[in-house]
């Protein structure tokens, strides 16, 4: 490990120690985004990860950026999320968008100083992209006017600017899909009310409305028959950086669950020392270490042809398995934990959320299952018993006597 990631990493489980994981409650009953943690997060270098040093990013590589989230989810699994989003954009930006853009946006992004987010789910679409409605219409100085509606979009009404995938004709398919980044305060940019999501208020989510909006062509990120590709490669990245933060948040609960049962008296002894709390806890502990190397694994492989399925292996596993090291070091705590000092409903709560975002757990089954079909089709052919399906003439005949 680089001295330089090792130095990111350190900083991103002080921000998880000192910022979020003491205030996490308040914020949420405040139900604002925590702006000023963001803002200390960009001093810490979190919010530039992949974008080169030349725009004031730290220029890790993916698979290195991504363990940050690992780090913040010790603290809180949706702020660790809303990071990531942001830092996928700002890998998008400085790689990807018009000189003009960087020029204006580009350090303000890896500074933290302004926030971006990713809209490209809709209302009736979910997890399919192909059913788009959101139209972006070119004009002839070269602007773009946009008009749609956006769901699930994190960040809404916070950010500062929305990379927006949309479709610039009615023609089905992907071909003339791209990215375009939207600054929040474009006319005809709106929200619909926030989405209620008790556990995790503090990050706002809703719909977005685009009625006539104008944007600039300099403001393209991905041209025309890009916009998919670049949005399924995006969400790539955003699956894995779930899978980190899922990390933080096993290790955040079956800390406390040893924290508490290493102390709690009862049948004699402590509660750690029985042998039924030593295995379930014991259990926690495999599928975390093997959660950490799956998501790294994953993380390696992203931008190679192997990247979509170990994305989707890693979402498929690791959000499952937080789900239950949440409930199951909250069974260890009894009744105790369910009491919100505890923490432990809250990140059951984002745990449950991690498996929906981004695709959820389904989608990456589906994924998987396809991959496995042509890897089935790759192989030689078994001959099927008989009796299994298939009948012989002889078979026929003996069922006909």
């Amino acid at each position: 490990m680089s001295d330089k990631l090792t130095q990111i990493l350190d900083a991103a489980r002080d921000h998880a120690m000192s910022v979020i994981l003491p205030n996490v409650d308040a914020w949420n009953a405040a139900k604002t985004w925590p702006r000023e943690a963001s803002d200390a997060a960009g001093a810490a270098g979190l919010t530039g990860l992949y974008a080169p040093e030349d725009f004031g990013g730290q220029g890790l590589s993916l698979s290195d950026g991504i363990q940050v989230y690992e780090q913040l989810g010790l603290g809180d699994g949706a702020y660790a999320f809303a990071l990531s989003m942001h830092n996928i954009c700002t890998y998008a930006a400085c790689g990807y968008g018009t000189d003009v853009f960087k020029n204006a946006w580009a350090h303000d992004l890896t500074s933290g100083r302004k926030l971006a987010n990713f809209a490209l789910t809709e209302p009736q679409s979910g997890s399919d992209p192909m059913r788009m409605y959101t139209r972006a219409t070119i004009n002839g100085d070269g602007t773009w006017t946009i008009n749609g509606s956006k769901a699930w979009v994190s960040l809404a009404g916070e950010a500062d600017i929305y990379f927006t995938v949309v479709k610039t004709s009615d023609a089905p398919g992907h071909k003339d899909m791209a990215m375009i980044a939207i600054p929040a305060d474009a006319p005809g940019v709106s929200f619909g009310p926030r989405y209620d999501t008790p556990s995790y208020s503090f990050l706002p989510m809703s719909e977005m409305y685009l009625n006539n909006v104008v944007v600039s062509e300099d403001n393209i990120i991905l041209p025309i028959g890009q916009g998919l590709q670049g949005s399924l490669m995006a969400i790539d990245i955003a699956r894995v950086s779930i899978a980190s933060g899922c990390c933080g948040l096993m290790q955040a609960a079956l800390d406390t669950a040893l924290s508490y049962s290493k102390n709690r008296k009862m049948f004699g002894g402590k509660t750690l020392d029985l042998d039924g709390i030593q295995w379930m806890l014991g259990e926690v502990a495999t599928d975390l270490e093997a959660s950490k190397l799956l998501y790294r694994k994953a993380a390696e492989a992203l931008g190679t042809p192997e990247g979509p399925l170990m994305a989707a292996h890693a979402k498929r596993f690791v959000p499952d398995a937080a789900v239950k090291a949440a409930n199951t070091c909250t069974q260890v705590l009894g009744g105790m934990g369910l009491l919100q000092p505890y923490g432990l409903d809250r990140l059951s709560r984002l745990a449950q959320m991690l498996r929906i975002v981004d695709g959820t757990t389904e989608i990456s089954r589906v994924v998987i299952g396809r991959a496995l079909q042509k890897r089935a089709a790759g192989l030689p052919d078994l001959p099927v018993p008989l009796g299994f399906g298939e009948t012989t003439q002889t078979q026929e005949s003996v069922a006909a006597e």
